[in-house]
């Protein structure tokens, strides 16, 4: 099949609308904890699906996995790792700054970052397996196109950054919590700035894997599906990273009773969704009595739903990277790009905005669009670079 960039742009851009709107079912959770839904959607999206739609899609799965040399496994497994620390922190910098700008920062970050991070380490590390380092980089005109892009989407940070300071100086706290019930700027940031830079160690997992692509295609699966066998082992790897975190949290939170409980306890019973909403009371002879009641099934679903749907965002970029052909280089530019855009759409819709200034909407504007700009002048450079 020859590659198609038109459609390659379009499933790309499906990923990013699923990234963009993973985090929506998690609102409808009650009276869970952030670990407990987390880990429960993380089961869906780096366990559950990754095999699903592998076994399905492509041809001999085990016997790919098996061929393959412990070396490449291994590089694939561990730079998940690294990457399900940056989607650990995701998640938190979604509770503490909201889809809008929590997305907009941190995938700044990690589209500047994974430019430069895999580069960086390949001039420390010279046998990992990612293409050239940053010394080449720079020496040549598209390199430094390319990190020039880089600076344009450090620069889009900072002004969703101050678009994020100034919405907290001007809005009454009361109002902040009515759209995000745990918003801190100044954690988010920190986070945010985290989970961008290890979320950058996706890039090095893909590249450490196309040895598992090839074998796929070699063994029947058609082309456009051979870049699943390899997510199994990335996601395996950032789902490591996420249970313990999540499960040292459930231990220390004492919520680990949360997966099949039907009642909170009561100093749980404004967790929820999104940070937690607080508990309606109800009335009876005795007086007000916090609703208790936990919808397990319910929590089940929207989690569940989130997971899958944070997969989709995987199992469209593998896609649409077998489409672009010599276009391969604007993938993870156009994935950052179409990510933004919706997580900002999302976060206009559950008006996280709402109540703050003219000034404070057009700087989270302009950061906005400082930040697609950026990724298409490091799609520029990299362009440059291909010819």
């Amino acid at each position: 099949m020859q590659p198609n960039p038109f459609f390659g742009v379009f499933l790309h851009w499906l990923g990013g609308l699923a990234s963009g709107s993973f985090y929506v079912p998690y609102k409808g959770v009650k009276k869970w904890s952030w670990e407990t839904y987390w880990l429960v959607g993380g089961v869906f999206s780096w366990i559950f699906c990754p095999w699903l739609f592998a076994g399905l899609m492509t041809q001999h799965l085990l016997g790919v996995l098996e061929q393959q040399s412990f070396s490449t496994l291994w590089w694939t497994y561990f730079f998940g790792v690294l990457w399900g620390f940056g989607g650990l922190t995701f998640g938190l910098t979604m509770r503490y700054l909201g889809m809008s700008l929590g997305m907009g920062v941190a995938l700044g970050y990690c589209a500047a970052f994974g430019t430069l991070v895999p580069p960086i380490f390949k001039a420390l590390m010279p046998n990992l397996p990612v293409g050239a380092s940053i010394v080449e980089i720079a020496r040549s005109t598209s390199g430094q196109v390319t990190l020039a892009g880089v600076g344009v989407c450090l620069l889009g940070i900072g002004i969703a950054a101050l678009a994020g300071f100034t919405k907290e100086r001007e809005m009454p706290e009361e109002e902040k919590r009515k759209v995000i019930k745990e918003f801190n700027f100044k954690k988010g940031i920190g986070v945010a700035t985290f989970s961008g830079i290890m979320s950058a160690c996706f890039a090095f997992a893909l590249q450490a894997g196309k040895g598992i692509n090839d074998a796929s295609l070699a063994a029947g699966t058609d082309k456009i599906w051979t870049g699943l066998p390899a997510l199994v082992i990335l996601l395996l790897g950032g789902f490591t990273t996420n249970f313990i975190w999540c499960v040292v949290l459930n231990l220390k939170n004492g919520t680990w009773y949360q997966y099949l409980a039907t009642e909170a306890l009561p100093e749980h019973a404004h967790l929820g969704g999104s940070g937690g909403e607080h508990a309606p009371a109800s009335h009876h002879e005795g007086g007000p009595v916090s609703d208790l009641k936990i919808p397990v099934l319910g929590n089940y679903i929207f989690s569940a739903l989130a997971g899958i749907c944070w997969y989709f965002q995987f199992f469209f970029y593998t896609m649409g990277a077998t489409q672009m052909g010599k276009y391969d280089f604007a993938s993870w530019t156009l994935h950052m790009a179409s990510i933004i855009i919706f997580s900002t759409m999302w976060g206009w819709i559950f008006h996280e905005w709402k109540g703050s200034s003219r000034k404070a909407h057009t700087l989270i504007s302009g950061g906005i669009i400082t930040l697609v700009l950026s990724t298409i002048v490091i799609g520029i450079g990299t362009y440059l670079k291909g010819r």
